[in-house]
This record gives structure tokens, sequence and C-alpha cells, in this order.
């Protein structure tokens, strides 16, 4: 009988203690401010250095993420997709280019902001984008002369 009560009440404890968690998760959740994001999408010549996960950046700020990226076998360019964050506003007539964060660093999308007062909406595409630049063909380059 003893045994039992025992059990009831370590189960009573242990259900309280869920309760409060879950009720702290959520209102660690509510006051992070999980924000709302919208997709938007674009094809690379070479999306190399950028996989899933890879921020997207404007002026140096992370305004969002790659969620997904795949090879287009018509046109043989990298297909992304880029979820933004719902409170930034980008113009439609905006430049994305895979840039590095320097010679050790990683490769993040950047976003070139242009000039027009129409915003890139859910499920557009950018058609100005440019892809990511080889360090290795640099290099090759500047000791061949080459010019392409």
């Amino acid at each position: 009988m003893i045994g039992s009560k025992t059990e009831v009440f370590v189960g009573g404890i242990v259900v309280v203690i869920a309760i409060a968690f879950s009720v702290y998760i959520s209102k660690s959740l509510s006051m992070s401010g999980v924000k709302a994001n919208y997709p938007i999408y674009a094809s690379f010549r070479s999306a190399e250095g950028i996989s899933v996960g890879t921020d997207v950046r404007l002026a140096g700020v992370t305004v969002g993420s790659v969620t997904h990226l795949e090879l287009d076998s018509h046109t043989y360019q990298a297909k992304s997709t880029l979820s933004i964050s719902k409170e930034i506003l980008i113009p439609d007539d905006s430049t994305l280019s895979i840039a590095s964060e320097g010679l050790l660093g990683g490769n993040f999308v950047e976003v070139l902001p242009g000039a027009s007062f129409d915003y890139l909406e859910a499920g557009d595409e950018v058609l100005d984008t440019q892809g990511s630049v080889s360090l290795i063909q640099l290099m090759m380059r500047f000791v061949t002369g080459s010019s392409e």
C-alpha cells in the first residue's frame, strides 16, 4: 500500500514538471519571436560553397537561409529556395550573389538591393544572380594569364 502511494506521488510530480516545462517552452518560443518567413527562388550557374542552412544576408545582417538546393536538369543550374524573414522587404530588382566571408571563411548568399519600389513576394524568383567564384579558378587565371 505504501509503495502505491509513493508511485502516485512520484507520478504526480512528473506530470507537474512536464506541464511546467511545456509552459516554459511555449513562453520561450513566443518571446524569442519565432518569425514567419516567405520563400523566394533563385537559380545560380554555380552554387559551390552553399548548402541547406547557409545564411542569406543583406548589408551583413542575416535575413534568411537557404532551405532547398537542387540541380535543374534542363538548364544545368542550381535552383535554390531561400526563406526570408517576413519583416524584410527586398526590392524586386535586387541581385543575389554567392559571396565569401574571406579566404578561409564560409560562403553565404548576399542580397544586393535594387532601387525598385516593388518588392519580392512569396514565391517570386530573382532573375539577376551571380554564382560563386572558385578561388582555384581565379588563381589559375592569374597564373596562366587567361581572361576566361
